[in-house]
């Protein structure tokens, strides 16, 4: 009985779903994908109106020569938790609803994986750019005269620090973020272990805080365009402007990469492709 089973693939303990079609028209008939899109609107709305309002707070409260003091407000490590904070609520709060991409290069990185379709992409991307800009503009809109004077959370290069260490920073950032968005939703491991699914987005969050805490000094840290895009159109100065390309080159990127290395390295998608198309020829 023991020979019998020798060289017999033991059954798995989880199945992976079926990849999502390239383009899906059919999608544009069902509600679902409608409130999908406004819940990645608002969420992403929320998302920049309190951490853009925490960024903006912070810069009034330290800045001395207004009546603040040098360790006023509450630092960087405040606004890194503000920006984590935020994704592990918002991300348990619509993860049911639209998935919580909450940034286009999380939303980008899932299509290349196969696990959103193109038209489902390209409307999350809008809504999300959509609601940055309405949650920056409620920011300016409430402190008109502290967000002009402080930045408004413009995303830019910091003086001392190149071109290629800016784009570095923001592909590393997102390859950590978009990394950790594979794994704490891999359906191999919520099959293993339940209580994954549950706390799928603190992991997420918390990528986010830790990504924040290494590149503010550098970048104001993006890893998510429609963040920098929203105070870039709200800001609109030449700097941010100038800079603006390397906030989505660089989490486009990063989340490439992190797609290529979670399906076809570690999970091995592509070889078991090719071995199922394999088996399929000899048959």
């Amino acid at each position: 009985m023991a020979k019998d089973m020798e060289g017999v693939e033991p059954a798995r303990d989880y199945q992976d779903p079926p990849p999502t079609p390239f383009f899906d028209a059919e999608e544009l008939t069902k509600w679902s994908l409608y409130r999908a899109v406004i819940a990645e609107f608002v969420a992403t709305l929320l998302f920049l109106y309190v951490t853009v309002l925490t960024v903006i707070g912070y810069k009034i409260e330290s800045d001395t020569t207004a009546g603040g003091v040098d360790c006023g407000g509450v630092g960087i490590l405040g606004i890194a938790w503000a920006f984590g904070g935020m994704i592990f609520i918002l991300v348990y709060c619509t993860a049911g609803i639209s998935g919580g991409h909450i940034n286009p290069a999380v939303t980008f990185g899932l299509f290349l994986a196969r696990k959103v379709s193109l038209i489902r992409a390209v409307l999350y991307m809008v809504a999300q750019c959509l609601g940055a800009i309405c949650g920056v503009g409620l920011v300016k809109a409430f402190q008109s005269s502290y967000y002009v004077r402080y930045g408004g959370g413009a995303n830019s290069l910091a003086e001392g620090y190149n071109t290629g260490t800016g784009l570095a920073a923001e592909i590393i950032g997102t390859f950590v973020l978009v990394y950790t968005v594979f794994s704490a939703t891999d359906p191999k491991r919520n099959a293993r272990d339940s209580h994954v699914p549950v706390l799928a987005p603190l992991p997420i969050g918390f990528a986010v805080f830790m990504v924040h805490l290494a590149t503010i000094p550098i970048t104001g840290t993006g890893i998510n365009p429609a963040r920098s895009f929203g105070a870039a159109i709200i800001f609109n100065e030449s700097k941010p402007w100038d800079d603006h390309w390397i906030f989505w080159a660089g989490p486009f990127i990063g989340a490439a990469v992190a797609a290529f290395y979670h399906q076809f390295v570690l999970r091995a998608s592509g070889s078991k492709s090719l071995g199922s198309f394999r088996s399929a020829a000899n048959v």
